[in-house]
């Protein structure tokens, strides 16, 4: 099968099959080698890896997993890419397709089936809308990862690889920390991709920790603080806590846990590392449980 790395192929084969781009799906197919072979790199994929491929479209970066891998699973949600799949993909014994929604589907059980439990690798090209709830569903259902490694906008990526008190810094900056090292391999002009998106685009590989960089007594308390931290960024943090809908402290309960660890009243969440929202999860569940 040719190369869709090469954009004449890429547009023969979407022409052979009528193929129109779907705007619900977010589809923009990658059209350039380099690009892909920095993708393969950056996920240092062996053959000794089972790979999980999110949002395959045609296969072109699918092509390339099934030529580096022991395994692939790719998981398209757009059933009418399936029969273009069946094509691009068809030389390669190594590979699965599914037609699923991969916020649905059963990847632990996949892992199990696949990779005998042990950590795989997931490599995607992500629709710039649904990116986050991707990649914390990842996270948040434990599965058993080395690293994930995505295409997703410039901007995202700035996102979860920010420091404390910066512009980008926030919810998700703190969730990736809290699971993964992130690392920019790669920043991608529009050029790279068939349609041109509107922005820039950058491959991040997220390593997942061996063990969590923080303890934490109750994990989704601490998420809670960080989504009331920045859902109000202007609101100094004791308010931000106070006036959130989803925690339900007093506000001389927060300014009591402040007290304990030393954080100033008039602190914004921006500031607070891991670290510092971790101390504070856990000073107000260990006030709770001596109340």
């Amino acid at each position: 099968m040719a190369d869709l790395g090469n954009p004449k192929n890429t547009i023969e084969i979407l022409n052979k099959y009528k193929f129109v781009f779907q705007k619900k799906f977010g589809q923009n197919f990658l059209i350039d080698t380099h690009v892909l072979d920095k993708i393969i790199r950056a996920a240092e994929i062996t053959k000794d890896d089972f790979v999980l491929e999110i949002g395959p479209g045609i296969g072109t970066l699918t092509q390339y997993l099934c030529e580096h891998a022991r395994e692939v699973v790719a998981v398209e949600i757009d059933k009418k890419l399936i029969p273009i799949l069946s094509e691009t993909l068809s030389q390669y014994s190594n590979v699965t397709v599914l037609n699923s929604d991969i916020l649905k589907t059963d990847i632990n059980k996949l892992v199990q089936e696949k990779n005998g439990g042990k950590p795989i690798k997931v490599v995607a090209n992500l629709p710039y809308y649904i990116t986050t709830p991707i990649i914390m569903d990842l996270f948040e259902r434990h599965i058993p990862l080395d690293n994930v490694t995505v295409m997703v906008q410039r901007e995202v990526a700035d996102r979860m690889e920010a420091r404390p008190g910066t512009k980008n810094y926030g919810a998700l900056t703190l969730a990736v920390r809290y699971y993964a090292e992130p690392y920019i391999a790669a920043f991608v002009p529009p050029n790279c991709f068939m349609p041109r998106p509107n922005v820039g685009s950058a491959v991040i590989r997220l390593t997942l920790h061996k063990e969590p960089q923080v303890k934490v007594k109750d994990e989704a308390l601490m998420f809670g603080l960080i989504r009331a931290s920045f859902n109000q960024r202007r609101k100094t943090l004791v308010n931000g806590l106070y006036n959130s809908e989803e925690l339900n402290f007093t506000k001389d309960e927060i300014l009591g846990a402040f007290n304990e660890i030393g954080l100033s009243h008039d602190i914004r969440g921006e500031k607070l590392s891991l670290e510092q929202f971790a101390h504070l999860a856990n000073q107000l569940c260990s006030q709770n449980n001596t109340d």
